[in-house]
């Protein structure tokens, strides 16, 4: 298969796919984004959203049987034949005769090195060679880039770019390995759990209940991780064990924790030296205060009214703490560095009444203050912390406004007013539902949400000046301007004062909504061409709720109990409970 897809360096060459099986396709159908053979159809559209907004122009695809028209202009190649080395070997050799000098030759191969299919390729032509290993099934999104030994790193770094580009996951192998890394690690655990089979010692269903409970639980850790949360010193004392008891040799596991960590004094998250991983550096010191709404973990609905928490959660280990429990349906969520308190507000028992409430605590959740006692307002949901000014903002949803208080809960005002809560058909219009709140205090300026119905996809963000202008009301301030409209379904916002960039989440339909999005507000706004400066910077979340932003990415929590850190292209779990997080902050 040959696809005709531009690149930034050969933006007239194509990429050329050999083997259309399985894996060719997959292959082809991440580099095309398009739709053209039956997998391909039923794929392409989820490779597409993985790439960046705006996606790029979809490839051709051409169909060959021949490999000299194939390859004969490709400046990328990459062999998706079945795993024998003879035919590998050969097809190299094929390969390296039709395709150009600056042609980069690359191998799907899941174990094999490259190395070992080019012995009759010349050194120059090696220094273009590498393993590029796609994983099953489309939903993975992780490809191991490794060298054949003779591989220009300029080259690696050009793979790396290009799978990025296409909505990858690449990781880059230190230094060939038979099996690469996933592989390796992958094949350790299946060799064990045979083992475990044939002595008798356990059976199928067994097995995999344990791994479930043990590794997929909401409080499990990754294999590193948790290395140094048990301690690399215990780690070492049971490894020992099999080696005495197996005849096994250390040098490569218990030797080489020694040496390199243990008599250094690295145990682990025991000690201030760290242990596989560094001792948490300033950059990684955040803490996170997430708020679990209290319709999950399988609660009664009956109870789900008080079930409500304030967590602390940890970036680096995922570990989560209650600090305060027993809130009703809690949504937003900041804290104040300046007084050591946090502030969030309740959404109340009941829609449609006026009972949600606005409460503060010290960041150890002790000293919990109402501020807005039920009664003062309707829903309130999304909540922002002006340390400066020392005031709150907060849009309260079934209310139709946009709210300002003091740290204290006094000199409340209402700012912005979508609609009369008098007239019946204004005060049931979801489209006046204000939700999220973000605050531009170097433009003197605030924005909010308003989500719309569900999956509607009938969203805004509008903005307006701090403060009420002279001679208005919130009901009918002049000032007030929509920035975007027709999205999925809005609701938390963020603005990066130095970037000038407005974040926020979208819990709308796929593949526009359940997403993270970004735009630029730089200079003057057109509003006719705003839409099409939207980025979506990360996707597939159970309907997300808060952001924040910070030096090492982007923030986000989602009804499905998931905290996400999002980085450049990569999307990782902090951490993963069985309850429904809305709001949170960091410190």
């Amino acid at each position: 298969m040959t696809l005709h897809k531009a690149h930034t360096h050969h933006p007239s060459r194509p990429v050329t796919v050999l083997g259309a099986g399985i894996l060719g396709r997959r292959i082809a159908a991440v580099f095309l984004a398009g739709s053209y053979t039956s997998f391909i159809k039923s794929s392409g559209e989820a490779f597409t959203v993985l790439t960046p907004l705006p996606h790029p122009e979809r490839g051709r695809l051409s169909l060959f049987s021949d490999m000299k028209s194939a390859v004969e202009n490709a400046w990328l190649v990459i062999e998706a034949i079945p795993e024998q080395l003879p035919l590998k070997i050969k097809v190299f050799e094929e390969m390296d005769r039709h395709t150009p000098g600056d042609c980069i030759l690359g191998s799907n191969s899941s174990s094999l090195k490259s190395r070992l299919m080019v012995p009759g390729l010349s050194e120059e032509r090696k220094k273009r060679v590498m393993n590029v290993h796609f994983m099953m099934p489309p939903e993975m999104r992780p490809v191991e880039v490794m060298t054949c030994g003779s591989t220009e790193e300029e080259v690696m770094a050009e793979m790396m770019e290009l799978l990025e580009s296409c909505g990858m996951c690449p990781f880059m192998v230190r230094k060939e390995s038979t099996g690469f890394v996933f592989g390796r690690v992958w094949a350790a655990i299946k060799r064990e759990i045979l083992s475990v089979l044939a002595e008798g010692v356990s059976n199928p269903d067994d097995i995999d209940l344990l791994w479930k409970e043990v590794f997929q639980r909401p409080t499990s850790g990754q294999p590193c991780q948790l290395m140094d949360q048990v301690g690399l010193d215990t780690v070492a004392a049971i490894e020992e064990n099999y080696i005495r008891e197996r005849g096994l040799d250390g040098d490569k596991t218990v030797d080489w924790l020694r040496e390199n960590y243990i008599n250094k004094g690295r145990l682990g998250d025991k000690c201030e030296s760290g242990g596989l991983y560094p001792a948490e550096q300033e950059s990684m010191s955040e803490k996170l205060y997430v708020l679990d709404v209290g319709i999950g973990d399988n609660n009664a609905v009956r109870d789900a009214r008080t079930a409500g928490r304030v967590l602390a959660v940890s970036p680096k280990s995922g570990k989560r703490t209650t600090l305060v429990s027993g809130l009703s349906y809690p949504d937003g969520i900041d804290v104040s560095p300046s007084c050591g308190r946090m502030f969030w507000t309740s959404m109340g028992h009941a829609l449609s009444a006026c009972d949600g409430s606005v409460q503060s605590a010290k960041l150890d959740g002790s000293d919990v203050r109402t501020l807005l006692r039920p009664g003062t307002v309707y829903t309130p949901k999304q909540l922002i912390v002006d340390d400066v000014d020392r005031k709150l903002y907060f849009c309260d949803r079934e209310g139709l406004s946009v709210h300002r208080c003091n740290f204290d809960g006094t000199d409340h005002q209402i700012l912005i007013q979508t609609g009369s809560l008098k007239v019946p058909s204004e005060r049931k219009d979801m489209m006046r539902f204000c939700v999220g709140v973000a605050l531009d205090r170097g433009n003197r300026r605030i924005y909010w949400t308003q989500k719309g119905p569900s999956k509607s996809g009938k969203g805004r963000i509008s903005r307006a000046g701090i403060d009420i202008p002279a001679g208005q009301t919130a009901n009918n301030r002049a000032d007030v301007e929509c920035l975007l409209e027709g999205r999925p379904e809005p609701i938390d916002l963020e603005y990066d004062t130095q970037t000038q960039m407005l974040y926020w989440t979208d819990r709308g339909e796929h593949p526009m909504g359940c997403s993270l999005n970004r735009v630029d507000l730089n200079g003057d706004i057109d509003k006719e061409t705003i839409g099409e400066k939207v980025e979506i910077l990360a996707r597939q979340f159970h309907e997300p709720i808060g952001l924040k932003l910070t030096k090492n990415g982007v923030y986000v929590t989602d009804l499905g109990g998931c905290v996400y850190l999002v980085s450049g292209t990569k999307k990782t779990v902090v951490t993963q409970g069985e309850g429904c997080f809305s709001g949170h902050a960091i410190l």
